[in-house]
């Protein structure tokens, strides 16, 4: 397991490769070259997203998983073809599809009858009991309009974006959220909900990485979610990434 805190490790390859957090899949992979928007000064917000969310729809991967809190252990399966993405639980079955397009995403359950959009209503609700909700597996806000660069901030040593994203509507759980994403390479480095009453509320962090045929991808991942306006975490949901 490689811890991924440890700075030089993770960017000893920067110049050849881009280490980024896929945001719908949960994955960490290194692309062959960086996109050119990340060598570049002060790009727009909807720049930076707009390649993040290019980045994410070309991928062809096939991984287990399993969500964890506590005593809990939930397996799942993860299954993308470019921009359509699976998630496949049991005990009970359910099958998820998130469809990536250009301008939106599309959360859908998947039955032997076919497809039907996810409840609005529903998104907020969580995954089994986890901290992870619906809304927070479908990452709608990488399609939020309402966006800005607020400057730059060190995050494990690396220089970073800090972007402040708003909700279009009261439909997500979030007012806003706010992302570090490494300037060099595109690296999603932290990710923060605030809820309607502009208080954190919901924390994801990277732990550790794993090297899968030759191509990094997150080991594991940890979800806070936390009392609303402080650092304490009411709950932590662990989501690891196998073979």
């Amino acid at each position: 397991m490689t811890n991924v805190r440890s700075g030089p490790f993770l960017f000893s390859f920067r110049r050849r490769h881009s280490f980024v957090l896929r945001p719908s899949s949960f994955v960490i992979w290194f692309a062959f070259a960086t996109l050119p928007i990340f060598g570049q000064p002060a790009p727009s917000a909807q720049q930076i997203l707009a390649s993040v969310r290019m980045i994410e729809a070309r991928q062809q991967i096939d991984l287990q998983g399993q969500l964890r809190e506590n005593d809990l252990v939930i397996p799942f399966r993860l299954i993308q073809n470019g921009p359509l993405i699976r998630y496949s639980f049991t005990n009970p079955d359910e099958v998820l599809q998130l469809r990536l397009g250009q301008n939106s995403s599309r959360l859908d359950l998947v039955s032997d009858t076919g497809t039907e959009k996810f409840a609005g209503g529903k998104l907020n609700q969580k995954i089994r009991g986890t901290s992870l909700t619906y809304e927070d597996l479908a990452f709608k806000f990488l399609y939020w309009q309402t966006a800005r660069v607020l400057g730059e901030e060190n995050v494990r040593t690396r220089n970073c974006w800090k972007l402040q994203l708003r909700a279009p509507s009261r439909e997500s759980q979030y007012s806003n959220v706010l992302l570090w994403i490494d300037k060099a390479s595109g690296a999603l480095m932290r990710m923060e909900g605030y809820d309607w009453n502009a208080q954190i509320v919901k924390r994801f962090e990277v732990v550790s990485a794993q090297k899968i045929d030759n191509r990094w991808f997150l080991k594991q991942m940890r979800i806070e979610e936390l009392q609303p306006g402080t650092n304490h975490a009411q709950s932590r949901t662990y989501l690891e990434i196998k073979k």
